[in-house]
């Protein structure tokens, strides 16, 4: 997810645009269907825009707004809000163009808050063509065409160029005289490449209380909200600005008439003495209905106020932006019908990951596959491709026909996704998983840690962090991770219960391991056999030990001939392994004598008793 604020700091380095490059971009804002091109808003930015670019920025002031744009009288003063509203809806305009058809724009006019000044800031774009072009892992960025841009405004943009030619060649110079050392290549912005996706807006809180503290309260809770949805990289929030203008009681269906956004969160706060209630609710603009509400009750004797919202945020958040949460399965449910492409991909690799099936494993890799060559600056997606990769190898699914391994094109499109968004949890979570199966157990446990203090409510995060601790020997720490995913999100994958069932497997837990592996079910996935085997096994349920294990053989024949191998691919410690070929004999499972020595060898050179 991202959120629509400051411009990034690379983009500070580059020469601002000239006046012909501005005045084609304000003609292509003006001349776009999403955004008024008549009326107030287009001659409020025609007006501010044509200020600066005369050299007169400095009178730009409500008083001269309102008497230039909107005829006032010189007797205008600002009882009159028309200048502020107009001001508010100017931006929100701006804004819903940049997340729609101004996505790819070089570049974006804005108003920054507390004035009437724009703000002219290049956004970097790349968009490769389409056809029988190959994913490289490895090639450059490249410049979107002018003809993406529609055939004005590409020859507006190509008369501009000439019009800066002069102070183009002046950089040029410039740049001969420095060493190749010093060259810094500008990181392209990501907000204008990412596909359409579910777009959120949050109403600031109603204050439902008496007293100073509940009006704080109610401030803060939106500005924690504001903080923590934005951690989640699969929706899109919009910015403060836009949520600080709007009222507590506003109706869907002005947000999505104005915004464009598909999702509404609101609620309020009631403070009363020493209780905290807030309320909180999701809403669909399209229709106005409830997709979710929650009430959370708090006692300030307990806890201090700013503990209490930060901790509300975090839940609501959790509850509705993660990606088994409310709006993904809302996703799921009823996809948006412009909802057709890349973000579809991440609804289906959640469905996979949820099965864990080699069919479904094929379609996803193909619509990621798809989806980075259309959005390469899609961090989200490389990400998600980064595992479909690797579980080519780790679950032997469906493996191509290509010179590099698995594993390398996994880590390699994991530290694609981290290059394009170094906060992103789901793309520090797809290095984590690479390095562990690329035998780098220390530095992928640091990227773990990475992400869970970028996002410590992220649940699919939680479990895969909580499944490497646990392989790497931290049984008891990676099933406390898991235990924390369940918690927030009980009605997630089955896969968080399949490792929690092997975690208390490990740790001697025979009623837990049962119960979990029962949640679990994922018949599709020969590894969910091999885990039940064993578990049942530890708990001396030998017949339904033994099913499981027929179960394995006929899905992946293979396995227990190479089971050491498997476990070594795994980072399994040599006593867990051994824990586990124990049980896996329980279960009627064939264990070769190499294997059993191999694993008493290990235990040796590690100084471990034998078992």
């Amino acid at each position: 997810m991202q959120t629509l604020g400051p411009e990034s700091s690379s983009e500070a380095k580059r020469s601002p645009p000239c006046n012909e490059q501005i005045r084609a971009q304000l003609e292509r804002v003006l001349t776009s269907k999403d955004f008024p091109g008549s009326g107030r808003c287009a001659a409020f930015l025609t007006y501010v825009v044509e200020e600066v670019l005369a050299g007169r920025g400095g009178r730009i002031k409500g008083y001269t707004v309102g008497v230039d744009v909107f005829n006032r009288t010189e007797t205008f003063t600002q009882d009159d809000p028309v200048v502020r509203i107009e001001a508010a809806r100017l931006r929100r305009s701006l804004e819903r163009y940049y997340f729609t058809a101004g996505r790819d724009d070089p570049i974006r006019i804005s108003i920054p808050k507390g004035g009437y000044v724009p703000a002219f800031l290049w956004v970097e774009t790349a968009i490769p063509a389409r056809g029988d072009s190959q994913i490289n892992l490895d090639e450059g960025v490249v410049g979107q065409p002018l003809d993406r841009m529609g055939p004005r405004v590409a020859w507006m943009m190509a008369v501009a160029c000439v019009t800066c030619l002069s102070a183009g060649l002046t950089l040029g110079f410039w740049a001969l005289g420095r060493s190749h050392e010093d060259e810094q290549p500008l990181p392209p912005s990501r907000t204008s490449t990412l596909p359409d996706g579910p777009t959120l807006v949050i109403a600031p809180f109603a204050n439902l209380g008496d007293g100073p503290n509940a009006e704080l309260y109610t401030q803060g809770l939106t500005e924690e909200l504001l903080t923590a949805l934005p951690r989640f990289r699969e929706i899109r929030v919009f910015g403060r600005e836009t949520s600080k203008s709007l009222a507590p009681e506003v109706a869907p269906m002005q947000i999505r008439g104005e915004l464009g956004a598909r999702y509404l969160l609101a609620g309020g706060v009631r403070v009363s003495n020493d209780k905290v209630r807030v309320t909180a609710r999701l809403l669909d603009t399209a229709s106005g209905a409830i997709l979710w509400s929650q009430i959370y009750d708090e006692d300030l004797r307990s806890r201090q106020l700013f503990v209490i919202q930060s901790d509300v945020a975090n839940k609501v958040a959790t509850a509705v932006a993660q990606p088994y949460g409310i709006i993904a399965q809302a996703d799921i449910a009823n996809p948006p019908p412009d909802d057709l492409g890349a973000y579809a991909c991440t609804l289906r690799y959640y469905a996979y990951r949820a099965e864990l099936s080699a069919e479904r494993h094929t379609k996803v890799r193909e619509c990621l596959e798809d989806a980075v060559l259309n959005h390469p600056f899609f961090a989200t997606a490389w990400a998600m491709l980064s595992t479909i990769y690797l579980d080519e190898d780790r679950f032997h699914f469906n493996r191509k026909a290509d010179p590099s391994s698995p594993i390398m094109r996994s880590l390699a499109a994991a530290r694609r996704a981290v290059q394009l968004d170094p906060s992103s949890t789901r793309a520090l979570q797809a290095l984590m998983t690479a390095l562990f199966f690329n035998a780098k157990v220390e530095e992928a446990l640091k990227a773990g840690e990475q992400a869970l203090s970028t996002n410590p409510n992220d649940t699919e995060l939680l479990a895969e962090f909580g499944t490497r601790l646990a392989m790497g020997g931290e049984w008891q720490r990676g099933a406390a991770l898991l235990d924390r995913a369940l918690l927030l999100n009980p009605g997630g994958a089955g896969y968080y219960h399949g490792m929690r069932a092997l975690a208390a497997f490990m740790l001697h837990d025979d009623k837990t391991a049962v119960a979990e592996i029962q949640r679990a079910d994922l018949q599709k996935f020969p590894l969910f056999h091999a885990i039940a085997a064993v578990v049942y096994a530890d708990a001396g349920m030998i017949e339904e030990a033994r099913l499981e294990g027929e179960q394995l053989e006929r899905m992946r024949p293979d396995f227990m001939p190479n089971v050491v191998a498997e476990l070594n691919a795994r980072n399994f410690q040599p006593r867990d392994q051994a824990h586990m070929i124990a049980s896996a004999r329980k279960a009627g499972l064939t264990v070769s004598a190499e294997a059993q020595a191999a694993i008493t060898l290990a235990m040796e050179a590690s100084g471990l008793p034998p078992r």
